[in-house]
């Protein structure tokens, strides 16, 4: 493992931080965890610590939730990435773009 991943993967950051750097609740956070789509790793008190990966996974899951994805949709793509490829999935990754907000004209004017 490379130095980059060893970074990404060392679990430093505690709940609060996570739900600042994500947006999401705790109950979000825990929801997802009990759904088994994200398992952060634990300190000897018990406390839930997040890597930049987990963190990653949490703001994708967040996204999906945005794009309309319903959660059991959203754990076969997290779960099984490379047997996904239905056309909702590709037209996602291709188009990373935020949902169109009632009278937003932004995408006239690039």
């Amino acid at each position: 493992m490379d130095r980059d991943q060893m970074r990404r993967n060392t679990a430093i950051f505690p709940m609060s931080s996570a739900m600042k750097l994500t947006g999401l609740t705790a109950r979000q956070i825990r929801y997802y965890e009990s759904l088994s789509l994200i398992s952060p790793e634990r300190t000897p008190g018990n406390h839930r610590i997040f890597s930049m990966n987990d963190l990653d996974l949490l703001l994708a899951i967040q996204n999906y939730m945005e794009k309309g994805f319903t959660m059991k949709r959203i754990g076969e793509i997290l779960n099984e990435p490379q047997k996904v490829e239905t056309p909702e999935i590709l037209k996602h990754n291709e188009y990373q773009r935020p949902l169109l907000n009632r009278g937003d004209l932004s995408r006239f004017f690039q």
